[in-house]
């Protein structure tokens, strides 16, 4: 996660703040911007939450509310009731082709 946090100032160092899924890397396919997707999903926050701003601390919180959101499902997108799994579809589709527009190939590992 750490790479995906807004390194501008010494106090947003400090602070470890989050950049927003709309501006993290390779169009937020980064595991950062999979925890915001997945609140998307199960309505822990809305879609249009970018979680820009937010610290080191209130992501993790958030990663802890969408890890035991999945529990029920095995943490498994094939386990999901079809509106989830609808959902689940719609948003990371979107995702991928908006990544894809901006240069993310899945084949390459983009963490240096």
């Amino acid at each position: 996660m750490m790479n995906h946090i807004n390194r501008e100032s010494p106090i947003m160092e400090k602070e470890k703040i989050y950049a927003g899924i709309d501006n993290d890397e390779y169009g937020g396919m980064t595991p950062t911007g999979n925890i915001v997707r997945d609140a998307w999903v199960f309505g822990i926050i809305p879609e249009n939450q970018t979680c820009e701003g937010w610290s080191l601390k209130r992501i993790q919180e958030l990663y802890d509310k969408v890890f035991a959101a999945w529990g029920p499902y095995g943490h498994l997108v094939s386990k999901l009731p079809k509106d989830l799994a609808e959902r689940h579809a719609r948003i990371y589709d979107a995702a991928i082709k908006k990544a894809r527009e901006k240069g993310w190939t899945p084949d390459i590992d983009h963490e240096t």
